[in-house]
């Protein structure tokens, strides 16, 4: 990057901190470090939501998702806009009625307490794992820019993030996120507009469109039937959108604290339901024009030579080994390839090239589809857009993180510390003990975005799979709680625990794509709690409860 693109890239990022150690002043108690003293009006409830969803995974991957599979992965959120309404209906009442903290202490009045920690623990598994993805996804961008190693950039990023989180909480992150999100719409139309300027004379964005659509990248809507059957192994098709979506979007914004906690900051009951109704509203618009910026950009390589391998550093590194030669070779065929537009020999050399860059690198995944729109960006857009494009995605990665370390520390302290380790603690000692264990779950998010290294899906992609293992049972307890009234907490507790068993299962022997794991485990929840309720022993409490 040149002088000026790192100059707006520190002084963005500084005065983003800068602005959340302003605006982070509340009262030193659980209410003010995780819950904002529920003092938030609706718009800054929905930038906080959006946020939180918008992470550095969504503008490094979705991109180079709609370059390589098309535009269908917005099927993914056809269901959310659903999911709202029934999350304002059923789960807000509830949460902001009893003054909860978590979403999960509702559990412990409505089952028990072993149901409480077991529906909060899987929340902390899953949302520990893809916080560390999320670190990952930034770092990404350092290892690239720098030549860094990318277990140092790691370090770096996630301590930031600690040092980020800590000194605010869940104030400083909602204000944030104000300013990141705005910064992030704005740079991202202008990446679209200049990926179509850059076209050609005459070919224009209509023109860019019509080259996608023919190469099947406008893929829009999707049967999901192949060989007059349906495929239930196809990832994004409307009826998994639809359906799966449903499932998931359901859980990830009713059961998950780290959007249970941004629409808990609202000043009120309607305030958190008009934030949620306009996420519906607004995400899926959002999350076409994203894919659609993939889609534009695979246009642009139609009439500019693409890189053989996104990933440049990689490839510096490959070249340091004793296949140099075989990968110069590949390359030198690769633009002969390019000068004829010999397409189908195209694609045969990029796999060759993969194939041996494995070879050079053992131990490495070979898939660059996380680095397609960071080159771009690098390779072509003019001095100082580039570091304002690098700081929206390093914004997105800070604001959905931060939430998430929040979120961590929230369940971390309500419903373990203060339940099981101490059940005195004053308001000074749970706003230290919240902020330590915010640090804690950072090491813990360092940690897993080391081994996040070699992960073969997009990183839009691996997150939402490893959302699906989890969030279909944690959605179903939920729903046993509301809905049937006569199941009590030990059915449902050895419920929860088989049919996370068999979502496992089924997701290892691959029977279905990860989108319907949701639907599974919701479901599975809910029949056997059904079938294990008349043969499973009740006990005086919840006897006393019925």
């Amino acid at each position: 990057m040149s002088s000026l693109d790192w100059i707006i890239l520190i002084t963005t990022l500084a005065g983003i901190i800068l602005y959340g150690m302003y605006k982070s002043r509340t009262t030193k108690d659980l209410d003010g470090y995780f819950l904002s003293n529920r003092s938030m009006p609706w718009w800054l409830v929905l930038l906080s939501i959006m946020g939180t969803q918008a992470s550095a995974v969504t503008f490094i991957s979705a991109p180079g998702q709609a370059y390589t599979d098309g535009m269908r992965f917005v099927q993914y959120y056809f269901g959310l806009p659903l999911a709202m309404i029934v999350v304002c209906i059923f789960f807000v009442p509830v949460f902001r009625k009893l003054k909860v903290y978590t979403a999960y202490e509702f559990l412990e009045n409505r089952f028990d307490v072993k149901t409480r920690t077991l529906t909060s623990g899987l929340f902390l598994l899953a949302r520990g794992l893809s916080t560390g993805i999320s670190i990952y996804a930034p770092s990404i961008i350092l290892s690239s820019l720098l030549g860094w190693n990318i277990y140092y950039t790691n370090l770096v990023m996630g301590g930031l993030l600690i040092i980020y989180t800590m000194s605010g909480g869940a104030k400083a992150v909602a204000y944030t996120q104000q300013l990141q999100l705005i910064i992030i719409i704005g740079g991202m139309f202008v990446a679209g507009y200049l990926v179509v300027k850059l076209l050609p004379q005459g070919v224009g964005f209509a023109g860019a469109l019509k080259m996608a659509g023919s190469q099947g990248k406008m893929n829009i809507i999707t049967s999901g039937i192949s060989n007059n059957r349906f495929d239930w192994k196809d990832k994004y098709n409307i009826w998994s959108g639809v359906i799966g979506g449903f499932f998931l979007a359901l859980s990830y914004f009713g059961t998950d604290q780290s959007q249970v906690g941004r629409y808990l900051t609202a000043k009120s009951s309607k305030e958190s339901k008009v934030g949620l109704l306009m996420n519906g509203m607004i995400k899926v618009p959002m999350q076409f024009l994203i894919l659609l910026l993939g889609v534009l950009v695979f246009s642009f390589y139609q009439y500019h030579k693409a890189p053989v391998y996104f990933d440049e550093a990689k490839v510096i590194a490959a070249k340091k080994t004793a296949y140099k030669t075989a990968l110069t070779d590949i390359e030198e065929q690769y633009s002969a390839a390019v000068t004829q537009q010999n397409i189908p020999r195209l694609k045969e050399l990029r796999t060759e090239f993969k194939n041996t860059l494995k070879k050079a690198l053992p131990g490495d995944d070979a898939n660059d589809t996380n680095y397609i729109f960071l080159r771009f960006v690098v390779d072509n857009l003019p001095k100082g857009l580039v570091g304002l494009l690098i700081a929206v995605i390093f914004l997105s990665a800070w604001g959905s993180i931060a939430a998430a370390l929040n979120s961590l520390a929230s369940c971390t302290v309500v419903d373990f510390h203060k339940k099981f380790i101490n059940t005195n603690c004053t308001e000074k000692n749970d706003y230290n003990i919240s902020r330590w264990y915010t640090f804690g779950w950072g090491i813990f998010s360092i940690v897993v975005a080391m081994f996040a290294y070699n992960l073969g899906d997009s990183l839009i992609e691996a997150v939402n799979i490893l959302g699906s293992l989890f969030y279909g049972v944690i959605l179903g307890i939920f729903l046993v709680a509301f809905w049937l009234k006569h199941v009590r907490g030990n059915a449902v507790f050895l419920a929860a625990i088989l049919s996370e068993a068999l979502v496992i299962v089924v997701y290892n022997m691959e029977i279905v794509s990860f989108l319907w794991l949701n639907v599974i485990g919701a479901l599975l929840v809910i029949v056997l709690s059904l079938l294990l309720q008349p043969i499973i022993p009740t006990s005086k409490k919840e006897a006393a409860l019925s």
